[in-house]
């Protein structure tokens, strides 16, 4: 196993694909995931020429199980440290969904120096949770009858969770029963407190202000069918704050549509990486 030692201990896990002289791709998952919901993108991009690198966030995966600093200031200080660590630049920076927020708090605490393009895929940011500010958000209820299903029974809320995540519940559906498990193997890897601290990090953490960071080309790519991180208040609020950033929606597409819809997103992330 490959993995670095955080400045605070943490062991962090990352896979490290494709040739080590090729240009990198970071890709950062979701939540309650690990870096093997990117095994199909690590795959084809290594053999589009390019190295390919995806770490598991802390307390999820094979990563050490924290009890503090489950926030996401912190992860995005551990993606610095691995970045720091291997000596990447001209990097493309590719967060789905909670790694959308890590990808996006890293430019905002530690710049765009070594970051050439940025990729949001169904990301978390700007702010997931409804305010006054935020009226397209969510409510809080929403997120604490996430901590409440996590809590009291992981286990079945992660294979419940993949319905909506998938798209499962709409008309037509092909339900992919190896795809559901495969989500509640990531899951089940992670730890429970870490896991719970991190719904407060992708429900609450507010990133307008790293948006204004951005100086970057950015990909915002969402389904318009997403039922965990709707599109208004993420997206189409997103690509408000940053400038140039070019908009991609799926029509219909679900949240995991990185596997939903593997083939044309990973064609749609290698156009714009190559433009």
């Amino acid at each position: 196993m490959s993995t670095i030692t955080t400045k605070d201990g943490t062991h962090i896990y990352y896979k490290d694909w494709g040739s080590k002289d090729a240009r990198p791709i970071i890709f950062s998952h979701g939540w309650p995931l690990s870096a093997d919901a990117w095994d199909a993108q690590m795959v084809f991009f290594a053999n589009h020429g390019f190295r390919t690198i995806a770490h598991d966030r802390r307390s999820h995966g094979r990563s050490d199980q924290v009890w503090d600093n489950n926030n996401m200031d912190q992860y995005a200080d551990d993606l610095a440290e691995l970045i720091e660590q291997l000596d990447l630049h001209d990097i493309i920076l590719v967060g789905h969904s909670t790694g959308g927020g890590e990808v996006t708090r890293y430019i905002g605490r530690h710049g765009t120096a070594r970051v050439a393009k940025i990729g949001l895929i169904g990301a978390v940011p700007p702010l997931m949770l409804k305010t006054e500010s935020n009226p397209g958000g969510l409510p809080i209820d929403v997120f604490d009858g996430i901590r409440k299903g996590t809590y009291d029974n992981r286990s079945q809320f992660f294979k419940d969770l993949t319905i909506p995540f998938y798209g499962y519940n709409r008309d037509g559906a092909v339900i992919s029963e190896g795809i559901r498990e495969e989500f509640w193997r990531q899951g089940m890897m992670g730890g429970l407190k870490g896991q719970l601290d991190s719904i407060r990090a992708f429900s609450e953490s507010d990133f307008h202000q790293d948006l204004k960071a951005f100086d970057k080309p950015t990909l915002v790519l969402h389904g318009d069918d997403d039922q965990i991180v709707p599109i208004g208040a993420s997206a189409h609020s997103t690509v408000k704050i940053v400038k140039h950033a070019v908009l991609k929606v799926y029509e219909g597409a679900d949240h995991g549509l990185t596997q939903t819809h593997q083939d044309r997103f990973n064609a749609d992330l290698l156009t714009f990486i190559k433009a």
